[in-house]
């Protein structure tokens, strides 16, 4: 079938596409994210999907798997994973309205990554449309917490990932046109420092300041940034009253590095900084999530060509690398199942009040999503 005659119609694309963002689903909202889940699985139901509810990890939102109807169903196939969490709090939408302006379109999470998920599931439907059969049977994993690293949902994607041929990952466009076939390896780290209590008017100086000994620690931190490993504090909470001398401060760092020996380093040198001092002030340091590297394989590679091959039947150059910023491609690719990430929409500003995406990118993506659908075999 010639994908570039699929009826992808922008317009009602961008309407489907505003309920998603304008279900505003921050991960640590669990109320919120199930929600944006709901929505999400009425539309694969709507699509003709068999969509199967998940329990929701501690603490929280739920998730939820999709197959299509297909002669071959219950073979393996193709998975698309889409996380629908965002960074963007509750109210967003009031600073960050749903809006077009131009060749662009705006909202919380739209391009990280509402729009792409929106897109691969369009793609679905639209070849459905058409009466075109895709030669392996599509499933659909949406997931809460990706925005925090996967901690609840980690053993989930590899246990569905493994069951499929390949792994599809609509997270935003790599190098404006590209694809993502590799990323980083990443790290979080959870930072507590204790001190000693005192008046901080009466008795200053008996006091130690956890805040104070954080502020030391969060300068020698970022201060081991080199070129083969990063560190950002990006979290700091600390103290509860002005005129107490505070007790505790808490911080998150997260850590990446091209290769899994110079993520390894890094992380030993972070957990060498806890320490606890004779004049009650300690400083602890906590590994948490661990994104390992994932550097494609030839397997990655084939899928990845297939891809190429699409994009140039479509007029399109499609470039491809490892990329920054973590997914959960991350776990899928390092355990050596063929992924292809980055297939999701253009456009730039994830994680920030000008989010968006380039308008003329759902219909590509879509065609682009729905060639690679029929090509795998």
């Amino acid at each position: 079938m010639d994908v570039t005659q699929l009826a992808f119609n922008t317009e009602t694309m961008l309407a489907g596409l505003r309920r998603w963002v304008e279900s505003e689903s921050p991960t640590y909202d669990a109320a919120a994210v199930s929600r944006m889940v709901g929505v999400a699985a009425a539309d694969l139901w709507d699509m003709g999907a068999l969509v199967e509810p998940l329990p929701a990890p501690p603490g929280l939102g739920a998730c939820a798997r999709a197959a299509f109807p297909h002669p071959r169903a219950g073979e393996p196939g193709i998975l698309i994973m889409a996380h629908l969490d965002t960074v963007h709090p509750i109210g967003t939408l009031g600073r960050l309205p749903f809006r077009l302006d131009g060749g662009r379109c705006y909202g919380p999470g739209i391009l990280d990554m509402k729009g792409g998920g929106f897109i691969a599931l369009q793609a679905v439907h639209a070849l459905a449309n058409a009466g075109a059969a895709t030669p392996l049977p599509v499933h659909v994993l949406l997931t809460c917490d990706e925005e925090i690293g996967s901690p609840g949902t980690r053993e989930l994607i590899l246990a569905e990932a493994s069951r499929h041929k390949n792994v599809l990952v609509p997270e935003p466009a790599s190098q404006g046109h590209g694809v993502t076939t590799g990323r980083y390896a990443i790290a979080r780290f959870k930072l507590t420092a204790t001190g000693r209590a005192s008046h901080a008017g009466a008795r200053l100086k008996d006091g130690r300041s956890a805040i104070r000994e954080m502020a030391k620690q969060i300068l020698a931190i970022e201060a081991m940034t080199g070129e083969d490993c990063t560190f950002s504090v990006g979290v700091v909470h600390g103290g509860q009253w002005v005129n107490c001398v505070a007790t505790e401060c808490r911080a998150e760092v997260l850590s990446m590095a091209k290769r899994q020996s110079d993520l390894d380093a890094g992380i030993e040198r972070m957990l060498a900084l806890s320490h606890g001092d004779a004049d009650g002030v300690g400083f602890q340091v906590e590994l948490s999530v661990v994104r390992p590297v994932w550097e494609a394989d030839a397997a990655t590679m084939r899928l990845y060509e297939t891809a190429r091959t699409v994009a140039a039947s479509l007029g399109l150059d499609l470039p491809h690398g490892s990329s920054g910023g973590g997914s959960d491609g991350n776990f899928t690719g390092a355990a050596g199942i063929p992924t292809l990430d980055g297939l999701g929409l253009r456009g730039s500003g994830y994680h920030t009040l000008n989010e968006h995406i380039e308008v003329a990118s759902l219909a590509e993506r879509g065609r682009l999503m729905a060639g690679l659908l029929l090509a795998l075999e």
